[in-house]
């Protein structure tokens, strides 16, 4: 009897396993594929845009072979993902997690130019897109992020590929920063603050010293003192900016100033940040230093 039920109870079970769906987001073809085609599988969703079922297969290829290029470079691909899915907490995380993993890998500079890439675009959402509004008009911390990741590229890795692109985000970057610190020392000169606004000036210029901006901080500095009755450093203030009135005004023509950042911002197009992925291919060669083609491979 005993023996019996103990059949019954197994057949039911298996019946139920049969029968029973797979859990949402599952594999259902790809457990036993080796990891080239995997790869494979993985990069064919990041070319339709199905960016999540592709983190889902390139998860599943790390979890099933961790070494080797493969798994590296799904990381690395993870990472790419998220940035285009403008999820910028889980691109950091993924491209912080490559670093700290593949210090020695091939493809390490894109990772830094990708957290560059993601702070710089952070939090502009859809809003910020459809009104084209710069950095300089949003929290300061993701441009100053950005910049670090950025100039953490051009000093170790020079020569990168990414190093020339990186080189001009960083001085967009340092033009919009200076320009937060003028809208916030301006909104402490309409409020009456004319101490803050004389010492937030001041940070301009000691800070951002080669940016347009000094000319307007110099400004904000006449007003202010004016404003106190401090008639000499008023004065002081206004023969600084009368002599250099001419060289702020050569400054202001740089194609770098925030005054050209329409163009600017319309120039660098989101496939820059398109990862030289590794060649789908069934032998284990690391893939070739120099691989032209790499930014058509999302196109």
């Amino acid at each position: 009897m005993r023996h019996s039920l103990a059949l019954i109870l197994l057949f039911t079970l298996t019946a139920c396993n049969m029968f029973s769906p797979l859990p949402e987001g599952m594999p259902t073809t790809t457990s036993n594929k080796p990891v080239n085609e995997l790869y494979a599988d993985a990069m064919d969703e990041m070319k339709d845009e199905h960016y999540e079922t592709a983190i889902k297969t390139f998860e599943q290829l790390q979890s099933r072979y961790p070494y080797g290029r493969y798994a590296q470079q799904a990381q690395l691909e993870i990472a790419y993902a998220y940035y285009k899915q403008k999820d910028a907490d889980s691109a950091l995380a993924a491209a912080d997690r490559f670093i700290k993993q593949y210090p020695n890998n091939p493809h390490v500079d894109y990772a830094y130019y990708l957290k560059g890439l993601t702070n710089f675009n952070e939090d502009l959402g859809l809003l910020g897109e459809l009104v084209k509004r710069d950095l300089s008009e949003r929290d300061p911390r993701a441009g100053r992020d950005s910049f670090d990741a950025f100039k953490e590229l051009v000093t170790r890795f020079p020569d990168s590929k990414y190093a020339p692109d990186s080189r001009l985000r960083m001085q967009y970057l340092i033009n919009a920063l200076a320009q937060n610190e003028i809208h916030v020392a301006s909104y402490y000169l309409r409020r009456g603050a004319y101490v803050a606004a004389v010492n937030r000036a001041k940070g301009i210029l000691s800070d951002f010293p080669q940016t347009p901006q000094t000319r307007d901080a110099l400004q904000i500095m006449v007003q202010a003192y004016d404003a106190m009755g401090m008639k000499e450093l008023r004065d002081d203030a206004q023969r600084v900016l009368d002599k250099n009135t001419t060289k702020s005004d050569m400054a202001l023509a740089s194609p770098y100033s925030l005054k050209n950042r329409k163009s600017w911002w319309q120039f660098w197009e989101e496939e820059k940040a398109t990862p030289a992925a590794i060649p789908q291919q069934k032998n284990a060669e690391p893939p070739p230093k120099e691989e032209k083609s790499w930014w058509q491979l999302w196109k």
